[in-house]
């Protein structure tokens, strides 16, 4: 064969392995740089403590909807990672990658949690509504809640827990342990106190955990939050002179009915040390999750000298205050026809 043949064939072959690599490093490349899922808003995939790397699979195909599943479990066992799984909730953006979705996975880097919670009464709701949230089993909450041990190292008991938790919307890491968790809240609770809303408490005086249960009871009495302040003066009027509180809300709890329109003698003769009725000052624990307004409203009492209230006879969720218990008796003969006038016994 003549040289210039050789040369000719040496070229061609030398053309053809550029454009085979070319063409193949534009596959590797797409394959690595392009969107990797086909969504059009994040989504969230979760890995618990199982690791389960075909649930992970399933999960990449059903929510994030991959386009490239295929190239995903190549390169993720040339990664290792099936063996390597983090527990966490990973997000997966319409922009990621193949290459950015598994260094995100490889690495553990996690998206918190947006984690909010309000409007909370009993602690099986609120174990419950965190477990929806966390990573963490219902029942690891509630034991931790119902341990009287365990509550006691944060000045606690299993009546006034609840207090611990501050209403408001944390930052938090889906994998994070209940422990961890509760901690988490202990710091946001010493957060919260602060030393101005600890001088307002010890001028009532009454505790951090007395005001969220005086809070707690508050935000059951009234629907309409520019009243707090008042039914706070209100009650704090009531415990100076060792009135007992007769908050309705507290004999609902005592009987474990919250949806009664209608507190009858029955009701108000219920055994429990809940039960404001029968027993002077506060109840022993809230008897709901007390929210930052409802505290603040507490410390921050309308001073007055209103010792009765009734609901009004509208309906309206708001309230006649009196100061004498004539005055009360006639508002609460409106009230008393109102409830006849639309069977409400």
């Amino acid at each position: 064969m003549k040289k210039s043949s050789c040369k000719k064939l040496l070229y061609s072959l030398i053309i053809s392995f550029v454009i085979i690599l070319s063409v193949g490093s534009v596959i590797i490349y797409k394959k690595l740089y392009s969107p990797l899922f086909d969504i059009d808003k994040t989504v969230y995939i979760y890995i618990d403590e199982k690791k389960d790397y075909h649930n992970l699979l399933l999960q990449l195909q059903t929510t994030a909807h991959i386009k490239n599943l295929r190239a995903f479990k190549q390169l993720a066992a040339s990664l290792n990672y099936p063996s390597n799984m983090h527990t966490g909730r990973y997000a997966a953006k319409p922009e990621t990658t193949l290459k950015e979705f598994l260094s995100i996975l490889s690495n553990g880097i996690q998206t918190p949690v947006k984690l909010t919670f309000n409007n909370i009464r009993l602690k099986e709701d609120f174990a419950r509504r965190i477990s929806e949230e966390l990573m963490f089993r219902e029942d690891s909450l509630l034991n931790r809640l119902n341990d009287p041990d365990y509550c006691a190292q944060f000045g606690l008991d299993t009546n006034t827990v609840l207090c611990l938790f501050i209403p408001n919307t944390y930052e938090i890491y889906w994998n994070t342990g209940v422990d961890k968790f509760i901690r988490r809240m202990k710091r946001e609770y010493d957060r919260f106190w602060t030393p101005e809303r600890l001088s307002l408490a010890e001028s009532i005086p009454i505790t951090p955990i007395q005001a969220s249960i005086l809070a707690s009871i508050v935000e059951e009495e009234t629907a309409a939050a520019p009243e707090y302040p008042i039914v706070s003066g209100l009650y704090i009027n009531r415990l100076k002179r060792g009135m007992p509180l007769q908050a309705d809300p507290t004999v609902k709890y005592a009987v474990g009915d919250f949806t009664l329109r209608r507190i009858l003698n029955v009701h108000v003769k219920t055994d429990s040390p809940y039960n404001t009725y029968l027993h002077k000052g506060l109840p022993p624990g809230p008897i709901r999750l007390p929210s930052v307004r409802g505290i603040d409203a507490v410390l921050n009492y309308s001073r007055h000298n209103y010792l009765y209230m009734c609901a009004k006879a509208d309906f309206s969720g708001r309230h006649e205050f009196a100061t004498n218990i004539n005055a009360h008796n006639r508002n609460a003969y409106q009230y008393w026809v109102a409830l006849n006038a639309r069977k409400i016994y």
